[in-house]
């Protein structure tokens, strides 16, 4: 059968204009970038980062890593070096996918905010209001003099206050005083394969006494998982969807998962274990225990992938987490995108522990530098930034508009401070 010639046109006409189409979306995925100098950055200055990062890879104190510097909008810095899976003979990309744990917390923080900003609850409801299972908590208490533990009513209940800024008297399975009540009661923190879902590990969590009293301490925790089941009861979606259609789809973040798709497998950075004895060494295909606290690195890909740990389960490229990022830098705006207000954004990279901790300065989701105490290394009072367990890290600065991340996959470390010297390497580097 004979094609006419100008359907045959039209046929051209269309695919170019599908293949345009295509590398506009694609051109649309590519991080802004300029020259260092351009915004006040040193190229050779930047280069310092380099030669660390090799350093400790030449010194097998780290296989591999991704380091991203940007400033006023551009990203000026973006390498990766060493190696993605050293066994395999891998080397380390761009768009390699880490582990990135607890930095995803701050996505849960922005999701509770976005819903505090529809005006689904306030910050000082309780939880039980939304969660039942909390209702009237108790708090463990030690005697002493070495007798048995008891439980008392705590003073007040737990706030969606206190799950944002780690007062809720939660706390992980790692704490000596309840991380073998929480290994008892099946309570999981997303580093590991779980048969449940949120909902089931929220409602086990909630029945173990609490650590202390709500809003009297701060003490890492737990509690923005309790978060992440909050967000699917309000929202009436699953985390994972919340995310991808509120959150991820938006931002342009492609490549954001809890579990992996099998076609991006092959991006997941192998993570490892250093100590003195054995050196570097590549994760076990066992879990790790120290103590009642037992993590693996199969979670992303293995096991009933039905857990969304919202305060650690997240999988995450250098170039998807700059543009959540840029989001907070930016009032809550990215692009044409707004998910929240520049007042939300206030609130949350504000301190919110006051009196409760004298040096520690948290705001809803993030920790906060130069506020209470003085800076300790390079950077910014008012920066925020969290990291990761498995060794990645962020930091936002918004006085001097910038942001940096570094992605590594390794732990234990060993008293490894490439992280920290990759931050101050950057900030080493403005030369405005």
């Amino acid at each position: 059968m004979r094609i006419s010639v100008v359907h045959y046109r039209r046929s051209i006409s269309l695919a170019i204009a599908s293949l345009f189409l295509a590398a506009l979306a694609a051109a649309a995925q590519e991080l802004p970038s300029a020259k260092p100098e351009s915004v006040g950055l040193s190229s050779e200055r930047l280069e310092r980062i380099a030669a660390k990062v090799q350093q400790d890879i030449n010194q097998q104190r780290i296989a591999g890593a991704v380091t991203l510097v940007a400033r006023h909008g551009k990203v000026v810095w973006f390498k990766s070096q060493g190696a993605l899976d050293h066994e395999a003979n891998k080397p380390m990309r761009n768009d390699a996918i880490f582990r990135i744990c607890s930095m995803t917390k701050p996505i849960t923080s922005l999701a509770v905010m976005m819903l505090y900003e529809e005006g689904r609850f306030m910050l000082d409801d309780p939880i039980s209001q939304y969660l039942p299972e909390f209702k009237n908590p108790k708090v463990l208490v030690k005697p002493p003099n070495g007798g048995e533990p008891y439980t008392i009513p705590a003073a007040r209940e737990i706030t969606i206050r206190d799950l944002l800024t780690h007062t809720s008297g939660l706390t992980y399975n790692w704490n000596e005083v309840l991380g073998e009540r929480y290994k008892a009661a099946n309570v999981t923190h997303g580093l590991l394969p779980y048969d449940g879902t949120i909902e089931d590990n929220v409602k086990r969590l909630a029945t173990v006494p609490l650590l202390f009293s709500p809003g009297t301490r701060w003490e890492y925790s737990l509690g923005v998982d309790v978060l992440g089941r909050l967000v699917e009861v309000v929202s009436g979606m699953p985390l994972d969807q919340f995310f991808r259609t509120r959150i991820f789809e938006p931002l342009g973040m492609k490549d954001t998962y809890f579990f992996l798709p099998d076609n991006k497998l092959d991006r997941l950075a192998a993570v490892y274990t250093y100590d003195s004895d054995k050196g570097l060494q590549r994760f076990p295909d066992s879990p790790i225990s120290e103590g009642p606290f037992s993590y693996s690195a199969d979670y992303p890909y293995r096991g009933p992938k039905k857990l969304f740990a919202g305060g650690a389960g997240l999988n995450s490229t250098a170039a998807d987490y700059y543009r959540f990022c840029q989001l907070m830098l930016y009032g809550g705006k990215l692009g044409d995108v707004r998910l929240l207000s520049r007042k939300s954004v206030e609130l949350m990279t504000h301190d919110q522990l006051g009196r409760i901790s004298d040096e520690q300065s948290f705001g809803l989701g993030f920790g906060l530098d130069g506020v209470k105490t003085p800076l300790h290394e390079l950077g910014s009072a008012g920066s925020f930034n969290w990291g990761g367990f498995f060794y990645t890290a962020f930091s936002v600065d918004p006085r001097e508009d910038m942001i940096v991340i570094f992605m590594g996959q390794l732990h234990p470390t060993g008293g490894l401070e490439l992280d920290r010297q990759v931050h101050q390497l950057a900030y080493q580097s403005i030369v405005d």
